[in-house]
């Protein structure tokens, strides 16, 4: 038996109250549904900047009424502090997943990001002090790494940030770190790397690029490769992030608290690739799509030619064990566009 499954046994037998900033996004939304089916309670803190009432609506449907009726949904803003005392009056636990994602809306809108990323984070810390909460998972990037050369990625080397995005998250990293040591609060970062999955949004000019393209290919649009297509990433499926926040969140290992973990799979996909992995999964809907190619053109200010994480910390002192593969999971993801989104 796996440590999540032996966590995911306990947690069942031992509910706790989780608050899940984001709750109304795609990570926040995909947790808080997960929490609920283990029998936890759940206060969701959202403004709806990135996220959707549907998205609460689903998982409470998704759930049932016995679970829906432990959900409790506050619209609120973490750049309101008193908002984020609020929220955290009766919780055991906070996963911080709100914020304004996305590189290029960064590089568009520095202000916006740095408000919500750091600003927003910093009282998402205070709160959790001022509340005796003893333990916050936050979201961090990948981004951090920066145009750091080494490959795959190692939690203790990073290069020049590449974008406000990136310094954001950077930011939090210190952060929390001065919590820890100043507060004793045990406040974890996740390095995420390009996650996917159900309800991620399709839609908008900052749409993360499998859902863009697989809403582009059901439509008969065009799909837009920014390069020659030979940029990787290491993408990871939703459940597998579902499984570090919680590992994160539980872990009695005080050697694995207040630090920082690679979240991925350890294997890398070109755009290329992936264009092809997702033409070939929408096949059994779209047979037309067989000869379908991307349109290629100039790569984009601020990004990293390519990503790779080293997942060996996140194995080591969390028990992480990635369920899904790049395949595995795009098949439920595509499943669920076609249904949602087609």
């Amino acid at each position: 038996m796996t440590r999540y499954e032996l966590v995911r046994k306990e947690l069942s037998d031992n509910p706790r109250v989780w608050v899940v900033t984001g709750s109304a996004g795609f990570i926040g939304s995909n947790l808080a549904e997960q929490l609920l089916r283990l029998g936890q309670t759940v206060v969701g803190l959202d403004n709806f900047a990135t996220g959707y009432q549907r998205n609460v609506d689903d998982v409470k449907r998704r759930v049932g009424a016995e679970a829906a009726a432990r959900y409790n949904f506050i619209e609120g803003d973490i750049c309101n502090l008193d908002t984020c005392q609020r929220a955290f009056s009766d919780a055991d636990i906070v996963l911080h997943q709100a914020a304004i994602g996305s590189v290029p809306r960064s590089i568009d809108d520095p202000i916006y990001s740095h408000e919500s990323n750091v600003d927003g984070t910093l009282n998402v810390f205070v709160a959790a002090r001022d509340q005796g909460i003893q333990r916050v998972v936050y979201a961090s990037s990948s981004a951090v790494y920066g145009d750091h050369p080494g490959m795959p990625k190692v939690e203790g080397e990073i290069g020049n940030m590449l974008s406000p995005y990136a310094v954001t998250k950077y930011v939090d990293e210190l952060y929390a770190a001065v919590f820890a040591r100043s507060y004793g609060l045990e406040a974890t970062g996740l390095r995420y790397f390009n996650v996917f999955g159900p309800r991620q949004d399709p839609n908008g000019a900052y749409a993360a690029v499998i859902p863009l393209w697989v809403a582009s290919l059901l439509a008969g649009r065009e799909c837009w490769v920014n390069g020659d297509g030979e940029t990787s990433r290491d993408f990871c499926f939703i459940d597998n992030v579902v499984q570090a926040n919680i590992l994160a969140a539980t872990t009695a290992d005080p050697k694995a608290v207040s630090t920082v973990y690679n979240v991925a799979v350890g294997d890398r996909t070109t755009l290329n690739q992936l264009f092809g992995i997702i033409r070939d999964a929408l096949a059994p809907w779209r047979p037309e799509l067989a000869g379908a190619s991307p349109v290629h053109r100039d790569f984009r200010a601020g990004d990293v030619k390519h990503s790779l994480a080293d997942i060996s910390r996140a194995r080591e002192l969390l028990g992480y064990a990635p369920t899904h593969s790049l395949s595995e999971g795009m098949e439920e993801a595509i499943r669920w566009y076609v249904d949602n989104v087609a």
